[in-house]
């Protein structure tokens, strides 16, 4: 089965992380649109690995080259496709892993569901490689909503238990995200780095990982993008932000923090400002109220998983034998994935609000 994903806007992943090359194919983007390439690359360099204290030492460049849907780098209307091609690979260290699944990983229930013919190598299609061709089309979708006032970027909320300051739900506004994307490092309070920085390389030294919570803001959004039920923001968003490996998790606006609170508490009571625009003074709602986007900036965080491929001695299985074994995992892997997520989830939010975003123009129209 392919990795699709997308309603008025279709994206399809392809490939495997060893593979001679990965990539994309989307249709439904919006014509017409002139894409920024170097702003893409810049995009891109954000999630690539290699090169920083917590990223593998795999490098590859991510450049993606078009092989159709842009004529003269803009949109024309024919399906876009996008290839990146594999060139830093070494799938001999993966060998021992088509008997021993690893711990936290797909290995064996792919190795079900596949009946033993699935690329192990790498992680094969389950591999966060593959959230490079995301990034390519979200990079897309995030110049496009720009062009019409919708700005997105999410930072590290926390990492390995230190915390970064939080966005302020009911006021984060443009500028407070275009001053965050200067930071080198995903984070708003940019003393913490430190201490992240000191986190990571300490779970680097004992040969384990990290993971962490990502928080993602959208502002400029009008009201009315979503609808009820099956088809709401949350639906979009939860849908494709689970296509990132290492997901386990996500809430909208206070979340899980709801449940603790009265009604009195959590109701975001509205209120006319000087503009004559309708607000809430709070934003416990995150911007979704019935799974319609009410003007308010829309917030959520995701909990990511520690790098489950980690260089600890571990406890599996033979497949072959059904007997107990030991197994030790080599490879290049992060030691926390955490700040290489933070573009791929902006990348994921822009496809979900562009693809409701075309709905909500066919309602207006």
């Amino acid at each position: 089965m392919s990795s699709t994903y997308g309603k008025n806007i279709k994206i399809s992943i392809f490939g495997q992380s060893h593979s001679e090359a990965i990539g994309v194919s989307v249709d439904g983007l919006p014509v017409g649109y002139k894409i920024d390439m170097e702003e893409l690359e810049k995009f891109m360099k954000r999630r690539a690995p290699g090169g920083s204290f917590y990223s593998t030492p795999r490098k590859e460049a991510d450049k993606p080259e078009f092989v159709s849907g842009l004529v003269d780098n803009t949109t024309c209307g024919a399906p876009l496709c996008a290839l990146i091609y594999n060139k830093n690979t070494k799938s001999s260290d993966y060998k021992n892993i088509i008997d021993i699944p690893r711990p936290a990983h797909a290995d064996y229930t792919a190795h079900i569901k596949y009946k033993g013919f699935q690329d192990v190598s790498g992680g094969g299609h389950f591999s966060g490689r593959l959230t490079a061709p995301l990034c390519v089309v979200g990079g897309i979708c995030k110049q496009i909503l720009e062009a019409k006032g919708i700005k997105i970027a999410a930072h590290i909320s926390s990492l390995g238990g230190i915390l970064d300051d939080k966005f302020d739900m009911a006021y984060v506004n443009e500028t407070d995200l275009e001053k965050l994307l200067e930071n080198e490092f995903p984070i708003i309070n940019m003393e913490v780095f430190e201490q992240m920085k000191s986190r990571v390389e300490e779970v680097k030294g004992e040969n384990d990982s990290l993971g962490g919570v990502i928080e993602c803001a959208v502002v400029g959004l009008p009201v009315g993008l979503g609808d009820p039920m099956f088809d709401g923001m949350e639906n979009r968003i939860a849908q494709i932000v689970f296509g990132i490996p290492a997901i386990k998790g996500i809430e909208f606006g206070d979340g899980f923090g709801v449940a603790d609170v009265w009604g009195s508490e959590n109701n975001d009571e509205y209120y006319v400002d000087e503009n004559g625009q309708i607000k809430t003074n709070t934003n416990n709602h995150g911007g979704i109220l019935g799974g319609i986007t009410s003007g308010m900036p829309l917030v959520y965080r995701v909990a990511v998983k520690p790098t489950p491929s980690i260089a600890k001695e571990q406890n599996s299985i033979s497949l072959k034998e059904k007997k107990n074994k030991k197994l030790k995992i080599k490879g290049r892997h992060d030691p926390c994935i955490v700040p290489r997520a933070v573009p791929v989830v902006e990348a994921v939010t822009a496809i979900a609000v562009l693809d409701a975003y075309l709905d909500y123009k066919k309602d207006i129209c």
